[in-house]
């Protein structure tokens, strides 16, 4: 791997990288934080697919797009007097040590709960008025349900125990159901979310994260239609002609592969 000094010069080369960008590409000098806001979060979405593909070297490139894009704010900030990268770099360092004191400081934590823990009350005397204040609103309904319990039980707002959480999921499945029964579609929607944010509190509990169980599954599901897709086509039919029994067991060689 790269010396610190190799790696301090090519973080030095891609900042002179940018600066030439900026003053000679049509394209670069065009950007605004705005224009490369939806472009960013490509990039994550991007990064966090090659992380569940496990394809390190799709990470090491994915990582380099977001650097770039980082780099480039930090640019823009420093063109309008408002911030340049120095200032962001020294600014997470300066959170970083104030919030760990346990190792900056004469704060002694017992494990990862207890960290996360005075993590979340470092916060609010930093000024938050709550700790959901650090949930981006644009989130996804799903991870943004995870990040809502992750933080408020880090303040000790939390179930005690898997099974009572286990419980609470069953009683909102009893409510979806009776709401089903009685046709009321608003209520089906209502207590629906119920039931999912529960599962997404249980998951916590099993030390599951739901984004990345669902979307496992997502690219199952999807490598397994394909498969039943090209076998279809291997015998010259068409998916809306074959009966569910045909498709069953091509369905059931794609799990068995």
């Amino acid at each position: 791997m790269n010396s610190r000094k190799d790696q301090l010069k090519a973080i030095d080369r891609l900042l002179t990288i940018m600066d030439e960008l900026r003053k000679q590409c049509p394209w670069d000098k065009k950007q605004t934080m705005l224009s490369l806001r939806h472009l960013t979060i490509e990039e994550t979405y991007e990064l966090g697919d090659a992380i569940l593909d496990n394809d390190l070297q799709e990470v090491k490139k994915e990582l380099g797009d977001l650097l770039l894009h980082i780099i480039f704010y930090a640019k823009i900030g420093s063109e309008t007097n408002d911030f340049d990268i120095a200032e962001v770099a020294n600014d997470i360092c300066e959170k970083l040590i104030s919030r760990h004191p346990h190792i900056y400081g004469d704060v002694t934590v017992k494990d990862e709960e207890e960290v996360k823990q005075n993590w979340e009350n470092l916060k609010l005397k930093e000024g938050k008025k709550s700790v959901l204040e650090g949930v981006p609103k644009s989130l996804p309904a799903l991870v943004k349900a995870n990040r809502i319990q992750d933080k408020v039980a880090g303040v000790g707002f939390d179930w005690e125990e898997p099974q009572q959480v286990f419980e609470k999921l069953k009683e909102e499945l009893e409510e979806l159901q009776h709401e089903v029964n009685e046709g009321n579609e608003k209520k089906i929607e209502e207590e629906f979310g119920d039931v999912l944010f529960s599962m997404i509190n249980y998951a916590r509990f099993l030390k599951v994260d739901p984004e990345n169980a669902l979307e496992r599954t997502n690219k199952k599901f999807i490598k397994r239609f394909q498969y039943l897709e090209s076998k279809a086509k291997g015998q010259g039919k068409a998916m809306k002609d074959m009966t569910l029994a045909e498709m069953d067991v091509y369905w059931e060689e794609a799990k068995r592969l």
